[in-house]
């Protein structure tokens, strides 16, 4: 599997806690070895974000992502439920306008 990031998502990364950082890694290999780990919380969005999957990196952070051909992911954005959900009003890029990218991780 190879996992990619949008500008967005590094944008916001680099905002992060150390703390969540550790913890974003820490769930970023349990997706690698078995996506459907029941700790990650896998599921299929609706609405706004239908076409995309997210993932719990903490109790209150997710990664929002993008299944993409040849195995591999985009990570599309990350933030605390409330900020991807209920203000739900930021720009949700793809690959074709994640400018400069992709981005291994």
């Amino acid at each position: 599997m190879q996992i990619i990031s949008s500008k967005n998502f590094e944008k916001k990364l680099s905002k992060l806690s150390k703390s969540v950082k550790i913890k974003l890694k820490e769930k970023l290999r349990i997706f690698m070895e078995n996506p459907s780990n029941i700790l990650l919380n896998n599921h299929k969005l609706h609405g706004k974000y239908k076409n995309y999957r997210s993932i719990n990196i903490t109790g209150d952070y997710r990664i929002i992502f993008e299944e993409l051909e040849n195995n591999c992911i985009l990570l599309v954005n990350i933030n605390t439920h409330s900020e991807l959900y209920v203000k739900a009003k930021t720009h949700i890029p793809t690959l074709s306008n994640a400018e400069g990218y992709p981005t291994q991780i």
